[in-house]
């Protein structure tokens, strides 16, 4: 396997590129960062070790986000390039088997995750020298479930690049099966009451499959929101699960090579314009006429966006047949959340429910406005069709408004899908209604200025993959670097500076209005909100100014 050569081209390849440089650069920065914020003032410990710990804690949590953003950009789209390129064919027809070529690519990707490891190790000595934290106990364990996660990204990224029909949906899909395995699974936990939890289970059994709880047990945090963790085991069970779920992607896809993946046939299908009356009549009734994916659609109108209207029909989430599922998703997601709020209000007060879907609500914003804005632009510059934009009269204001329609759309609707939840926490106390108000508010702002942040990002790369690996990495910053400040309050930071920091933080904006704890002193709306508006119109005016660079002629 060492001389494999689909590890040398692969993993040197990733090497070469600058974007890997500048990724690694940042790493380091932010790794150094957090320890030296936590790093005590004066050159004296604690015996107890508290010190130490909380540096190590902070470092784990940080090296664990960031490995969850990273890890799955590389993988996601490697074997689309090559399908896209021909080069796949000339794999399959060369003398490595289907298993090889696997393994070359697992390897050679799985090489820049590890090395993001690797380069965290120098940060880790500076904890353990700390005393108080223990090789065994903590350190190697941490390690080796980061380790796990990152081979579980990359086995899930390998299979969904090669089913994905463009770079975009398969950095898609690669993020969304990653967020349910990461954060939706510990949902149905959450609703558990603590007398009744245990890795015995079914909840639990569904939570041993993320990274977290068994990364937080490592570290020394036995709670997520208030609710244990696990038991001792917990680490073991993530490993055992987490191994069983990479060997399941890695054999789906080792037969999807062996199989015959470019003999796909498909079947035409008719325009139902074109059919009989009677097909006609048949199809208007169980289409409702307007979703019928197999209609032709109609001309442009005079006052339509023309690049709206080619971003709906050339994405699958912008046709209408479509755009139904994702209503139809959105409704039993709500119906979901109904129950689970009806069913946890005999275990919660208000307030906690009302922490819970602020913090998924702001989980999937994060999640999918990258997915949705950051190829925007990329993508175009990426499959060669910017050069058709720039033929066209369009001016750069009008692509740009095209553009951020189409992917606010599809954002908003997913947003609906948690409204139930808080109409429950208005039943459950309808004193509750002015922070749902101020909630939801905080929620759309951080979903416009997420989405105009991502297209920023877009238009300064030629990559997708790229580009939405850097959305999810400023997203999450601006979402999380206001709770560094929070988490060494008091130790490093004044109660001014925290409050300060988390002005800059829209998640800890709407964790306060709902009043969920540790957040209940700080008045920080409206403050957050003239700063997520400033950050909007500055990502606003790089979109339009990159756009109308962008549509120049050369």
């Amino acid at each position: 396997m060492i001389n494999n050569p689909i590890i040398q081209r692969e993993f040197i390849g990733l090497l070469r590129r600058w974007q890997t440089i500048v990724m690694e650069a940042v790493w380091l920065a932010a790794l150094a960062t957090v320890v030296l914020l936590r790093w005590p003032a004066t050159s004296q410990v604690n015996l107890s070790g508290q010190q130490a710990t909380d540096v190590l804690r902070l470092f784990g949590f940080t090296l664990l986000a960031g490995l969850m953003i990273l890890a799955p950009a590389f993988p996601a789209g490697t074997f689309f390039t090559e399908k896209r390129s021909g080069t796949l064919a000339l794999l399959l027809n060369s003398p490595l088997s289907p298993a090889a070529i696997y393994w070359g690519k697992l390897v050679g990707v799985m090489g820049i995750p590890l090395l993001l490891l690797i380069s965290s190790i120098p940060a880790a000595i500076a904890c353990y020298t700390m005393g108080g934290v223990s090789l065994s106990r903590e350190l190697l364990p941490l390690y080796g479930i980061l380790a796990c996660a990152a081979v579980q990204s990359t086995t899930v990224g390998l299979y969904v690049s090669l089913r994905a029909t463009s770079v975009e949906a398969a950095m898609r899909t690669t993020y969304s099966i990653l967020f349910a395995v990461g954060v939706l699974v510990l949902v149905p936990s959450l609703f558990i009451h603590p007398d009744t939890a245990g890795l015995g289970t079914p909840a639990a059994w569904i939570a041993s499959l993320s990274p977290v709880p068994a990364a937080m047990h490592a570290l020394g945090e036995r709670h997520i929101g208030g609710r244990q963790t696990g038991e001792a085991n917990i680490m073991l069970h993530y490993i055992m699960a987490g191994l069983l779920m990479s060997a399941i992607f890695a054999a789906a896809t080792i037969r999807l090579l062996a199989g015959r993946i470019f003999d796909r046939p498909r079947a035409s299908g008719k325009i139902t314009d074109d059919r009989s009356a009677g097909v006609k009549v048949w199809r208007r009734i169980m289409y409702l006429w307007f979703f019928d994916p197999q209609r032709r659609t109609g001309l442009i109108g005079p006052l339509s966006n023309p690049v709206m209207v080619k971003e709906f029909r050339s994405s699958r989430f912008g046709r209408s047949h479509w755009m139904m599922r994702l209503i139809g998703g959105c409704l039993i997601v709500s119906l979901g959340l109904m129950l689970a709020a009806s069913w946890g209000a005999m275990n919660f007060t208000s307030r906690t429910l009302g922490e819970i879907i602020v913090l998924l609500q702001v989980s999937l914003i994060v999640l999918v406005a990258p997915t949705l804005s950051a190829g925007l632009i990329s993508a175009e510059l990426q499959n060669g069709s910017w050069q058709i934009l720039q033929m066209t009269p369009l001016s750069s204001i009008t692509i740009v408004v095209g553009k951020l329609l189409s992917a606010a759309r599809t954002l908003l609707l997913i947003m609906l899908a948690t409204l139930p939840g808080y109409a429950v926490m208005l039943i459950i106390n309808p004193n509750q209604r002015r922070r749902v108000i101020l909630a939801l508010v905080c929620l759309v702002v951080i979903a416009l200025v997420s989405v105009l942040v991502s297209a920023a990002v877009s238009s300064l790369f030629r990559k997708t993959a790229a580009a939405t690996a850097a959305a999810y990495a400023v997203l999450v910053s601006i979402c999380g670097f206001g709770l560094l400040a929070w988490a060494g309050r008091g130790d490093i930071f004044s109660a001014s500076i925290v409050r300060y920091c988390l002005w800059t933080d829209p998640l800890a904006a709407a964790l306060s209005a709902v009043k969920a704890p540790g957040f209940t002193q700080y008045s920080l709306l409206p403050a957050n909100w003239w700063f997520m508006a400033g950050l909007g119109v500055a990502a606003l005016a790089v979109l339009i100014w990159r756009t109308f660079a962008l549509t120049r002629a050369r």
